[in-house]
């Protein structure tokens, strides 16, 4: 886990790197970076699973690269480790597509018979689909003639209508291209979305009620509560913190209300109770749903409560792989709540980490966590399975407001 002083790998720059296998992924990586971060061999399909490596790049800041496995990859095994790249593009913010003498000679002759980009079309239309911006790049070039390259970058510009960077692992030639055109394709929303600023401005007063339970025991704090507390400083806020049993005491030492006062969302109807009637409420879970997600999709789908019967199967998504907990929201007081409203023969299906059904049919809602662990390019490719699959996806702080009568009681 991140060190406090450390930016967590979810709010960091995603960067994948794809390509054939022995196309000098990783030993571009490693140019890049100045790191030896990867591990190279001249042997193909030396990287298996996608390998995340945070770090900071000049120029840009916090990045994770993605150092995938070749998009090639044969058998059974091979295809396995095929579809987890494909996973990647879910989380990549920007897209490298490494080409290399591989495609330009033929493995039995070692001679140029004309460029092969066949796969890597298909991987930038995959590219293209998830709405990831890309740059091509050639690299081994120090083993490629001046005539064969030449005529592999015409065909490229033409048929990909990108001009290819030209690159060496070996000397570094083209590196600082690279950075240049990774800063250029920056998304436009990189490093200017913050968690509160929507909903505070410079000089309010924020209090916040930190839960007491499992999930946070005693003497640490969770990673959505250091995040919402670091920006909300940034955003020049006075921040006070409290326990859900001495946030009476707080506000009463104030001279007056706080301005807006932010709460786990498992407490969400007892703090609205005590809360004075000045100080607007939010819950961390749903800044992270706006700050992560879609939050206008999920305010819309979390009516699909109403919807469901003893018939009915919701799908709970949590982005942290953890044993359940007695207390856990998302596996035993979600459902508990939405049981008793609804019947005992409501069923649920779990699912945690990167397993996420790709057919979401047999469900009628969705609901997932603020999924801090997560980047928002993730959460959206969710949300946008979900929205093409017409099945209504919301979030665990939404479906709690709303199940505590306050949906509309609350700031987003």
């Amino acid at each position: 886990m991140a060190g406090l002083n450390e930016t967590p790998r979810a709010e960091r720059l995603h960067i994948g790197i794809y390509g054939r296998r022995n196309n000098g992924k990783s030993s571009l990586i490693n140019a890049i970076t100045g790191q030896n971060i990867s591990l190279v061999s001249d042997f193909a399909g030396t990287t298996t699973d996608p390998v995340y490596k945070s770090m900071e790049l000049h120029g840009i800041g916090p990045v994770v690269f993605i150092d995938t496995a070749g998009f090639d990859d044969e058998g059974e095994l091979g295809q396995m480790r095929v579809e987890r790249t494909l996973d990647a593009v879910n989380k990549t913010d920007i897209a490298i597509v490494v080409l290399s003498d591989e495609n330009i000679l033929t493995k039995e002759e070692k001679m140029f018979k004309g460029l092969d980009i066949e796969i890597e079309k298909e991987w930038i239309s995959n590219l293209k689909k998830a709405k990831v911006p890309y740059l091509v790049v050639i690299n081994k070039i120090d083993k490629i003639s001046n005539e064969n390259l030449q005529s592999s970058v015409e065909k490229i510009s033409d048929e990909l209508k990108i001009k290819p960077i030209l690159t060496s692992a070996v000397d570094k030639k083209g590196v600082e291209l690279i950075r240049e055109e990774l800063i250029r394709l920056l998304p436009e929303e990189y490093s200017m979305r913050s968690i509160t600023g929507k909903i505070v401005k410079d000089g309010d007063t924020v209090l916040l009620v930190m839960p007491q339970d499992i999930q946070a025991p005693k003497g640490r704090l969770i990673l959505p509560q250091v995040q919402t507390i670091r920006d909300l400083l940034d955003n020049k806020c006075l921040v006070l913190c409290s326990t859900a049993d001495t946030m009476e005491a707080m506000i009463s030492k104030l001279v007056s209300p706080p301005d807006l006062i932010i709460t786990d969302s498992q407490i969400f109807g007892e703090v609205y109770n005590k809360k004075p009637k000045e100080s607007r409420l939010t819950s961390f879970s749903v800044l992270f749903a706006d700050f992560k997600g879609d939050i206008e999709y999920y305010r819309e789908s979390v009516k699909a409560i109403e919807n469901l019967t003893e018939n009915s199967r919701v799908l709970i998504a949590e982005a942290c792989t953890h044993a359940p907990l007695e207390e856990d929201i998302g596996r035993v007081k979600i459902p508990n709540r939405l049981r008793k409203k609804i019947g005992e023969g409501l069923t649920f299906d779990i699912v945690a980490g990167r397993d996420f059904p790709k057919d979401l049919s047999k469900y009628d809602l969705i609901i997932h966590c603020g999924g801090c662990m997560f980047n928002r390019k993730y959460v959206l490719s969710r949300i946008e399975a979900a929205k093409e699959q017409k099945i209504p996806m919301t979030n665990y702080g939404v479906v709690m407001a709303y199940l505590a009568g306050i949906i509309d009681k609350i700031d987003f």
